[in-house]
């Protein structure tokens, strides 16, 4: 239960209401840093792993991350500049991390083995409901005074905060590192930095073996990856006031779309991996971003365009771009595993750090974008980087049919071409 009260803060109503709040009282490119600096908080999730793994202090630690980020949404209305607003999504991004981070190692540390996908697979099922509800919510608070909003957001993170104390102890298991399986969680498309996605990322050792990375297909898929979240973080990062300035679509309705879509979307994951199964992950990560393409040119059309219909067709055209992330995230996952020449934990910290460092060079390029030359602006950078994210997979080669007869060719780029 607290961790779906989180889930309706953290990922429904922070995305919607911190944006409309700096936007209240300052530019695009303040509401840029601001939602970079939730997601550079959010990386010190690897961190606060290890300080659970040293002291054994889980409860402790969870209890002060949702202490963190319900002082960061109780703050925010009520300071101005940004620095303030900087500081405060850090601290709402750094309460994200540790109870994101401390909430699985609940589970893995207290549980067999045996049982965690189970018991991670419910765990996300609740924060992913959560932040259903927390977009739903968040567009009726949109219609409130932004305070309201906020300390709303601010008593519901208390109240996990008060919720994971009572029903949580601390492991008793030895204190041995026992990392949560690497695989993403089927998060919305702006969670990149989901729960325990970066249990791995940014570790010392890993660092130290970039040179295999870099001669290897991974490092081509990594800049893919890197550019096919560049440019949508953005736009994510951005959304109600983009919705609002572009098209005229109040919060509350444009908040309500986003929750049909994050229903829908986590729905989607099943098909792709059937999908991926069927026709290969590079064909099915190249066809994802193919219709994330075609919805942000068709968001930029609708964007200079005149016509009433135009609006409604605007959240159509965004509801299509972040449902393609379902087979993007799925395809994506597979390719990372298959071509990386590292561990799978080694390669998905990889993996999730390009996309966390998207989000965050993401978010502030869209706001400075869109102070520089208008929001419409901001959909050039998400064609941009989708369409360079297109074009650097073409000399990746799709996962080889596997026969009896053959060996699979895991190399994961086309030999050059006879000439």
């Amino acid at each position: 239960m607290a961790y779906a009260l989180l889930g309706t803060t953290i990922g429904g109503i922070a995305p919607i209401l911190l944006p409309l709040t700096v936007a209240d009282r300052s530019g695009a490119t303040d509401i840029g840093l601001v939602m970079s600096a939730l997601g550079l908080g959010e990386l010190t999730a690897a961190g606060w792993g290890a300080l659970a793994d040293r002291w054994r202090v889980h409860r402790l630690l969870f209890a002060a991350g949702a202490l963190a980020a319900a002082l960061g949404f109780a703050g925010f209305p009520f300071v101005t500049g940004t620095a303030a607003w900087v500081a405060l999504g850090l601290a709402i991004g750094v309460g994200t991390a540790a109870t994101n981070t401390i909430a699985n190692l609940f589970v893995v540390e207290a549980h067999p083995k045996e049982e965690w996908d189970h018991r991670i697979g419910w765990l996300q099922t609740a924060y992913n409901a959560g932040l259903v509800g927390g977009l739903l919510l968040a567009g009726g608070l949109s219609a409130l005074p932004r305070a309201a909003g906020l300390l709303t957001a601010a008593g519901i993170t208390a109240l996990a905060l008060a919720l994971g104390w009572l029903t949580t102890r601390h492991p008793v298991s030895p204190p041995v590192p026992r990392p949560v399986r690497a695989r993403p969680a089927h998060s919305p498309a702006w969670m990149h930095v989901a729960p325990h996605r970066l249990l791995h990322a940014l570790q010392p050792r890993l660092l130290a073996r970039l040179g295999p990375v870099l001669r290897s297909p991974f490092a081509l898929f990594l800049a893919v990856w890197l550019l096919c979240n560049l440019g949508p973080s953005a736009l994510y990062a951005l959304y109600p006031v983009l919705m609002q300035q572009v098209f005229g679509v109040p919060p509350g309705p444009s908040s309500f779309a986003l929750a049909v879509s994050a229903g829908i979307g986590i729905t989607l994951y099943s098909p792709a991996g059937g999908l991926v199964h069927r026709s290969g992950d590079l064909r099915v990560l190249q066809a994802g971003l193919a219709v994330r393409l075609g919805a942000v040119s068709a968001l930029l059309g609708l964007g200079v365009a005149t016509f009433p219909e135009r609006a409604w067709l605007g959240i159509v055209a965004f509801v299509v771009l972040d449902l393609a992330w379902s087979l993007l995230s799925v395809s994506g996952t597979v390719l990372a595993s298959r071509l990386a020449p590292l561990a799978e934990g080694e390669a998905m910290g990889l993996y999730n750090t390009a996309a966390a460092l998207a989000s965050l060079l993401g978010a502030a390029l869209g706001g400075w974008v869109a102070d520089q030359v208008g929001y419409n602006g901001v959909w050039w950078l998400g064609i941009a980087g989708v369409a360079a994210a297109l074009g650097l997979t073409a000399p990746l080669r799709p996962a080889p049919r596997r026969s009896s007869a053959a060996t699979p060719d895991t190399s994961g780029v086309a030999p050059p071409r006879a000439t």
